[in-house]
């Protein structure tokens, strides 16, 4: 059923990362599933994005697939819903659209654009829910240094610093899930 909660996940397209990092992923899609979540994401079958689907589909969960039409090759065959774009840029907006919260799983360079664009989104009051790196073995480190680092520099204010939470562990977050206003 859908109740209209949504959370978007943003992850590895790659698959060569530690199975750790997909073991996270697929605890992290069990208590999404558990708290009533239809988990949003990039919609295909690569990397860690297939295991969030696998997972998806394990826990009886509902499931939507955001894919730009360039990407159709590879698009996951169990969505319950595909929306598709023309551009990534577009892709990016649908995935957040009506979402509680973005949850960066270790992911590469698109795992990145896609947090930073929600970071800066809330910065500006233009996203509501929360924004979320699952800090897996200290992943996430380096993008909390840097962005303590614009905080020491006067780059960047504390209050917007901390609209990016980094749980260090899938029991964090799903604490920080728990507390979600719906």
């Amino acid at each position: 059923m859908d109740n209209g909660k949504k959370i978007a996940l943003f992850c590895s397209s790659s698959g060569t990362i530690s199975e750790k990092y997909n073991e996270a992923a697929r605890e992290a899609v069990r208590e999404i599933c558990a708290r009533g979540f239809t988990v949003v994401s990039g919609g295909t079958v690569k990397g860690t994005m297939g295991v969030v689907g696998d997972e998806v589909r394990n826990c009886g969960g509902r499931h939507i697939g955001i894919l730009p039409h360039f990407m159709s090759y590879c698009q996951y065959p169990e969505l319950d819903t595909t929306i598709w774009t023309g551009t990534m840029a577009e892709r990016k907006e649908k995935m957040r659209e009506g979402t509680s919260a973005v949850i960066a799983l270790p992911g590469g360079i698109g795992t990145l654009d896609e947090v930073i664009e929600v970071h800066v989104l809330a910065k500006l009051g233009k996203y509501s829910g929360k924004v979320i790196a699952l800090n897996v073995d200290g992943f996430y480190d380096p993008l909390k240094s840097l962005l303590d680092h614009y905080v020491n520099t006067g780059m960047m204010a504390p209050s917007d610093r901390d609209l990016m939470l980094f749980p260090g562990s899938v029991d964090d977050l799903a604490f920080i899930l728990d507390k979600l206003d719906m």
